[in-house]
């Protein structure tokens, strides 16, 4: 694995200065890869909003029973009242109707994407109600790599047009959480200050890659695992045959085999249907799925960052495969988070006061 600092000694590092270090808030959170990563720096979450049951069902067995609210468009949430103050609002808004896979998909069935998609799309606008009634000095967001282009691009401008209406100075970027897990997963990442926080001029600077060798399949990768992962002569025949056709198309669509010393593809929400996307070489026979336990840890939820979240050996599994690989498909990779988490910390740092800390102090 990369030569890096281990979260739990940023956490000892931040702890010197400050406790806690930073207030925040996870929207559209998932199993809480959010909260691991910015935990990993010292914060404390103050409050958390995630729609989909299953993934209530993890966050709470990974983080402790507590007062998830669902729905974060219920109109009887008072976002002034209801939502506590806070230094940083982190959300990684919905994707689907941004990303290529959702768009092609939402194309052939004629329906709409973007901001048109009217369950999900318009969940970027709650994001700047929950601003405005709230005002953090720093907003942190993620998304797919698409979003950029989008509609040729201008999805993309409307967000940046809204931020910067705001008074926030906009940082993004797109970064591959290669350098961190052995998975190509790029994603937008937007980060945001008040610049009646910081002032015009906002000292900020993404990561860099981590130092030493890049992780592999190796590092996540089981000595053993149960058969039900291997596929069937029937599916793996398909699949073959499958990708053979879209090749003599001239097409790139198929199935990823990967062994110990590789890098996947990135694992999407729909790998429980085949895994096509991630296929594991076996010798002497079909190549398998990936196992829960090994899907989990290549999205960078592994027993080190299970410590963050309080557990000794790794994060428990309260819901079935088909559940937990949609989980890990719609995460964010907690090791990304922290690492950006901490470049936000030093610039909270530079500021003379944090304005929601003050109230709360």
């Amino acid at each position: 694995m990369p030569v890096i600092r281990e979260p739990e000694q940023i956490i000892l590092d931040l702890n010197v200065r400050r406790q806690p270090a930073f207030r925040f808030i996870d929207l559209f959170a998932g199993i809480g890869g959010f909260r691991l990563g910015m935990t990993a720096n010292g914060g404390e979450c103050v409050w958390t909003s995630e729609f989909n049951k299953y993934a209530r069902q993890t966050y709470e067995a990974w983080f402790g029973p507590e007062n998830i609210h669902g729905d974060i468009m219920d109109p009887s949430l008072d976002l002034g009242r209801d939502i506590p103050d806070h230094d940083v609002l982190c959300g990684g808004f919905p994707c689907q109707p941004f990303s290529l896979a959702g768009v092609s998909k939402k194309n052939s069935l004629g329906r709409k994407h973007g901001f048109d998609d009217a369950e999900k799309g318009n969940l970027f606008f709650r994001i700047c109600d929950i601003v405005d009634a709230k005002r953090p000095s720093v907003l942190f967001l993620e998304n797919v790599k698409n979003l950029r282009s989008h509609d040729h691009g201008r999805t993309f401008s409307v967000i940046l047009d809204q931020l910067e209406s705001r008074n926030y100075s906009v940082f993004h970027e797109v970064i591959d959480a290669r350098h961190w897990v052995p998975q190509h997963r790029e994603r937008v990442f937007i980060v945001c200050f008040d610049r009646d926080v910081f002032g015009d001029q906002v000292e900020f600077n993404f990561p860099c890659a981590p130092d030493g060798p890049a992780p592999t399949m190796a590092d996540v990768l089981l000595p053993r695992v149960d058969e039900k992962y291997t596929l069937s002569d029937k599916l793996w025949d398909y699949l073959q045959q499958y990708a053979a056709g879209h090749r003599a198309r001239g097409n790139g669509f198929g199935f990823g085999l990967v062994g110990r010393k590789d890098v996947s593809r990135t694992l999407s929400a729909r790998y429980h249907k085949d895994g096509s996307e991630i296929l594991v070489k076996q010798r002497g026979k079909n190549p398998r799925r990936l196992s829960h336990v090994e899907a989990r840890r290549l999205m960078g939820y592994t027993p080190e960052m299970a410590r963050i979240a309080g557990h000794y050996n790794d994060f428990p599994i309260v819901v079935s495969d088909t559940q937990g690989y949609r989980q890990f498909g719609n995460s964010v990779v907690p090791q990304v988070i922290a690492a950006v988490g901490e470049e936000i910390v030093k610039t909270l740092e530079t500021a003379d006061r944090l304005a929601p800390l003050s109230k709360t102090a």
